[in-house]
């Protein structure tokens, strides 16, 4: 991604501070708080999203390095600032799934890995090449000596995770960030790539993701059906996800449309188990983050509502895997979402 790399914009640097101003209690993937400034019952509730972050995929377009193929020392532009590379990374530790991921996916084997609250193993999809990364507390409570004791040479992550971090992570090791996780997951691929230098790689995987969601949608033919996104996460908070997601992304690049509710420049919507029929679409695919007991799940499928919808009448109501689904937040997580819808929409 040869691009040019030098600071960061007043701008930049705004939007940087108000997403870490969003990452407050942050968790279960995309920067997603189980709070929000409307009640979860309110049927306009939105999670979160909208202005602040709109322009953060562009921005993170913008950052990299000028160095070429198997140049070091390099100096990589990020949501931080400037951090050089003296040498090719051989010990890399991850601060999210997103990029844990990203670096899988090119043949790396972290060193350390920091889960999410409501998965803290390593992911299924990523064990048999992920190696035996060694935890680093989670994303939200990272441990600083753990990761320290593990003498890396490259630290990735986010600026709206870890923020308040960042100065003593590089103190650590060369720290790079993004600017968040979620609907910004190709041009994070792009800037880890970048740092590792396997950035043509990375380019590859992506045209070929490209290819198959293209020949998904392709497949699905003119008329195409309604994709509903529904999520469980503790604390009653129930979530029909959009546009600005990872999910979201994944659709719409298979140019599957979605219910007029969740075709909305944000993260998420936020419904209640009361009004669990805002979730309807010809399809619905449900997700749960974290212990499905710990959540309103159950209550939300056993109301009426929910029972009386057209998807699920249909038989077109499915469990989906949340590790892939909400918290892949990557290029092998976007192939195998695109494995399980072909699967259900083609069946």
């Amino acid at each position: 991604m040869s691009v040019r790399r030098r600071g960061l914009s007043a701008a930049a640097l705004a939007l940087a501070a108000a997403l870490s101003l969003s990452a407050c209690g942050s968790s279960g993937g995309e920067g997603a708080s189980a709070e929000s400034s409307a009640g979860a019952g309110d049927k306009k509730a939105v999670a979160q999203g909208g202005d602040d972050f709109a322009d953060a995929a562009a921005k993170t377009a913008a950052m990299g390095t000028d160095a070429e193929p198997g140049e070091w020392p390099r100096t990589i532009t990020h949501a931080m600032g400037e951090t050089e590379l003296k040498a090719q990374p051989r010990r890399v530790v991850v601060l999210d799934v997103g990029e844990l991921d990203n670096v899988v996916s090119l043949g790396i084997e972290p060193v350390g890995l920091a889960p999410t609250e409501g998965s803290p193993e390593l992911p299924s999809y990523l064990k048999d090449d992920a190696g035996s990364p060694k935890n680093v507390g989670t994303i939200n409570n990272l441990n600083l000596e753990a990761i320290a004791a593990l003498e890396p040479d490259l630290i990735l992550g986010s600026q709206l995770r870890a923020a308040d971090k960042y100065d003593e992570l590089s103190q650590i090791a060369p720290t790079v960030f993004s600017l968040r996780p979620g609907f910004t997951w190709k041009e994070n691929y792009l800037l880890n790539a970048a740092a590792l230098d396997r950035t043509a790689e990375a380019k590859q995987k992506l045209a070929a993701y490209e290819k198959k969601a293209k020949a998904l949608g392709e497949q699905l033919g003119a008329d195409k059906p309604t994709v509903s996104m529904v999520r469980y996460l503790p604390d009653g908070v129930i979530r029909l996800y959009a546009n600005a997601s990872f999910i979201g992304t994944i659709l719409k690049d298979a140019g599957i449309p979605r219910p007029k509710n969740q075709d909305i420049d944000d993260l998420a919507a936020e419904i209640s188990a009361e009004n669990i029929d805002q979730a309807d679409a010809d399809y619905i695919f449900t997700g749960v983050y974290g212990d499905p007991k710990a959540t309103d799940k159950s209550k939300a499928q056993g109301n009426p509502l929910w029972k009386n919808l057209g998807a699920v009448k249909a038989g077109h109501a499915f469990d989906v895997p949340d590790e892939t689904w909400y918290l892949g937040l990557g290029v092998t997580a976007a192939e195998e979402v695109l494995a399980d819808l072909e699967q259900r929409l083609t069946q």
